[in-house]
C-alpha cells in the first residue's frame, strides 16, 4: 500500500507566522513514517519572488507580518532557518505536478491561512485540505460575522459593535467620552480579523480607549468593540464533521490574569486544566454551545469555541478553524484528556480530511 502525501502547510504571512511554523513542525513529527509521506510547504513563498531570509512580497492590502510589540508598519524578515533541516518546498511547485499531495495538513494561523484564502486555492487545485472550506474559514474568522451567525442561532455572545476605519473610530472616541456610547467600561476592543490575541485590549477606564482603538486599527480597518464578561475563561474543542463531539473542556487560568499572546504560547504562563472546573450542568451546555457554533460556521475536522462561564451564563466569544498544536496548545491537551494521543490526533485529521471531501457546493440551479 503507498503512503499518502500529506503537504504540511506552515509559515505564511501574518503576525502569527511563527507559532504557524512550531505548529508544523510538531505535525511533521507526529505523522506516521510508515503511514504517510510527509513534506513541508512555507505558504510565505506562493507567488512571491523573496526566498528565505527576505522580506515576504506584500499582497495587496495586506498588513506584513508582525509578532506582538512590533511596529506594524516596519516589515519583518523571514527567518533564513525557518524549516532548517526540513526536507523543504518553498512554494507552490510543492502543490502540483509530480509534486502534487494527497491532501494538505494546514498548520496556519491568522490571515492567508484560517480566513479562507489558502482554502480557496486548494478547492481549485482539487487538493483535500485540514480543517474547514472556505465559507466556514472566512466566516469564524470574521468576528463581526461570527457574531451575526451566533446571534442568529441563539448562541449567546457577549454585546458589541463594529467601528470602520479611522474616521468611524474618531466619532466612536468622541461618543465614548461623552458617555454616550452604548457600551461602557469595561469594554474590549479587538481587530476583527487577527488571532492569538493579537491586538487586543482590555480598557478599564474611559481615557483607556483612545490607545485602544489605534491598537487595533494597526491591524485591522474593521474592529470590534464588546462588553466585557467577568467569568470563568474556557475552551471547547470539537473534532469532526457532520457527526462532530466536543471533547473535554480546558480551563484557562493565566497568571498574569490576562490570557494574551505571551500567556498563550510560553510554557509555564498559563495553568490549563482539564477538565474544566465547572459544574456538570455547566459542562453539557458549554460542550453543546461548541458543537453548536462547530456547525452553525459550517466547520469541519475540527474547531476550538472560547467562552467565558459568567455569573448570568456562558458566553461565547469566538470560534478558531486552526487550533494551535504547539507543546503549550490546548487542543492537544484536551484531546490527551480525552485517551487521544497526539499521534492519533494528527491522523485523526487528516482522515477527517478525506473523508467525503469534495469541492464545496455551489447554488447554481441546474436550468
Amino acid at each position: 500500500m503507498s503512503k499518502i502525501r500529506v503537504a504540511v502547510l506552515m509559515g505564511g504571512r501574518s503576525s502569527e507566522r511563527e507559532v504557524s511554523l512550531s505548529t508544523g513542525r510538531q505535525v511533521l513529527a507526529a505523522l506516521d513514517p510508515s503511514k504517510y509521506d510527509a513534506f513541508p510547504i512555507d505558504t510565505a513563498h506562493i507567488g512571491a519572488p523573496a526566498l528565505p531570509g527576505e522580506p515576504a512580497a506584500a499582497l495587496p492590502h495586506s498588513h506584513p507580518p508582525t509578532p506582538p510589540h512590533h511596529d506594524p508598519q516596519v516589515p519583518v524578515r523571514m527567518s533564513s532557518d525557518a524549516i532548517a533541516g526540513l526536507p523543504s518546498t518553498l512554494g507552490g511547485e510543492g502543490l502540483v505536478g509530480q509534486n502534487r499531495p494527497d491532501v494538505a495538513f494546514i498548520c496556519l494561523h491568522g490571515r492567508f491561512g484560517e480566513d479562507g484564502t489558502i482554502q480557496g486555492m486548494l478547492e481549485l487545485l482539487g487538493i483535500p485540505y485540514t480543517g474547514s472550506g472556505v465559507l466556514g474559514s472566512a466566516l469564524a474568522m470574521n468576528k463581526v460575522m461570527a457574531k451575526k451567525i451566533y446571534e442568529f442561532e441563539g448562541i449567546p455572545t457577549p454585546p458589541g459593535l463594529v467601528v470602520r476605519g479611522r474616521k468611524e473610530a474618531d466619532a466612536f472616541l468622541r461618543e465614548w467620552e461623552r458617555g454616550d456610547s452604548p457600551l461602557s467600561c469595561p469594554a474590549v476592543v479587538k481587530p476583527n480579523e487577527q488571532g492569538s490575541t493579537i491586538g487586543l485590549s482590555i480598557v478599564r477606564d474611559v481615557k483607556e480607549m483612545a490607545a485602544a482603538l489605534d491598537t487595533a486599527l494597526a491591524f485591522d480597518h474593521n474592529i470590534v468593540v464588546e462588553k466585557f464578561v467577568e467569568g470563568i475563561e474556557i475552551t471547547g474543542p470539537v473534532l469532526g464533521n457532520d457527526d462532530a463531539v466536543c471533547l473535554p473542556l480546558v480551563e484557562i487560568v493565566p497568571n498574569s490574569g490576562f490570557y494574551d499572546y505571551e500567556a498563550k504560547y510560553t510554557p509555564g504562563a498559563t495553568d490549563e486544566i482539564v477538565p474544566a472546573r465547572i459544574s456538570p450542568e455547566q459542562t453539557r451546555i458549554a460542550q453543546e454551545l461548541a458543537v453548536r457554533a462547530h456547525h452553525a460556521l459550517g466547520c469541519r475536522g475540527v474547531s476550538r469555541t472560547d467562552m467565558l462561564v459568567a455569573a448570568d451564563g456562558i458566553w461565547v466569544l469566538e470560534t478558531n478553524t486552526i487550533p494551535g498544536m504547539t507543546p503549550t496548545s490546548l487542543l492537544p491537551r484536551s484531546a490527551a484528556a480525552a485517551g487521544i494521543s497526539f499521534e492519533q490526533l494528527v491522523d485523526r485529521m487528516v482522515q477527517l480530511a478525506l473523508e467525503g471531501r469534495c469541492s464545496e457546493p455551489t447554488s447554481v440551479a441546474s436550468t
